[in-house]
């Protein structure tokens, strides 16, 4: 069984990944295979595949603090605390990192040039995990900005995706013969407001009401969304007909997954704030 990872490896692996990461955000091209092999000498006895498990883990870190991650190292949270709290240590001593963030959440949205091919851009759902929150150690500066949160608040984000949904729906009525159904959508969000508790009005094959729910991220498929008390309820109240379009990789060969029912049970959810009365 190989050894624990060492503190001069933990922080080799972690600088290597940010150093990928940056340039992710920066649209700078890399090469993730070089990276590794770079590397290499200075980790021991490490495999490829150990250093790309441990950029996956670090990526889950990421994630639980609310910040953007690097898009093809898929999420794993059977992470060290060492890991942990060095990628907490490098956030701490390179601020400047904070600007990249800032910058991803808040930048235009660049949409695709051709045509968006609506067959190819279905894909399953992720499976759903058990996922720790990440603690708080009190001799660390605390992580206060939930970059993941901020994104998804990006209306130029969210209206684009809602737009594609739209398109998409139409398309999918259109093609199974029901033109008349497709002239029914309706963009609640746009029309009505937020407060609705769904962002559009589509329609089943027999013609009732189906309520869909659009979250975006340029972020990857397993990235985590969030949403109100008032869209929990609403799913809750209507979970025969309600629907979460799920839209990722939103600048990078957008994909689109679909789950059917209230959000209590379609995904795992943790309350991230509460309000005191007196």
């Amino acid at each position: 069984m190989t050894d624990s990872w060492s503190k001069i490896e933990v922080e080799i692996i972690v600088a290597d990944y940010f150093d990928m990461l940056i340039k992710e955000l920066n649209r700078i091209p890399y090469n993730k295979a070089e990276h590794r092999r770079q590397i290499l000498p200075f980790l021991q006895t490490r495999s490829e595949g150990s250093i790309e498990f441990k950029h996956q883990n670090i990526s889950a870190i990421l994630i639980n603090l609310g910040r953007p991650y690097i898009n093809g190292y898929l999420p794993r949270y059977n992470y060290q605390n060492l890991l942990e709290d060095e990628v907490i240590d490098y956030l701490i001593h390179h601020s400047e990192v904070e600007s990249y963030f800032q910058q991803f959440v808040e930048k235009d949205v660049i949409k695709p040039q051709t045509r968006l091919d609506f067959d190819r851009i279905i894909v399953s759902p992720p499976e759903i995990i058990s996922v720790s929150e990440p603690k708080v150690l009190c001799q660390h500066k605390p992580i206060k900005i939930n970059y993941i949160e901020k994104e998804q608040s990006n209306k130029a984000l969210g209206s684009y995706g809602e737009e594609l949904v739209i398109k998409y729906e139409k398309w999918n009525l259109i093609k199974l013969g029901k033109d008349n159904l497709a002239d029914k959508i309706e963009w609640v969000s746009k029309e009505v407001g937020d407060g609705a508790g769904f962002d559009i009005l589509s329609k089943n094959l027999n013609g009732t009401d189906k309520y869909i729910e659009v979250k975006t991220t340029r972020l990857g498929k397993e990235t985590p969304f969030f949403f109100s008390s008032n869209e929990l309820q609403f799913s809750i109240n209507k979970a025969s007909y309600y629907h979460l379009y799920r839209l990722f990789n939103a600048e990078n060969d957008i994909k689109l997954f679909q789950k059917n029912g209230a959000l209590n049970t379609i995904c795992k959810f943790i309350p991230t704030m509460y309000k005191g009365y007196f």
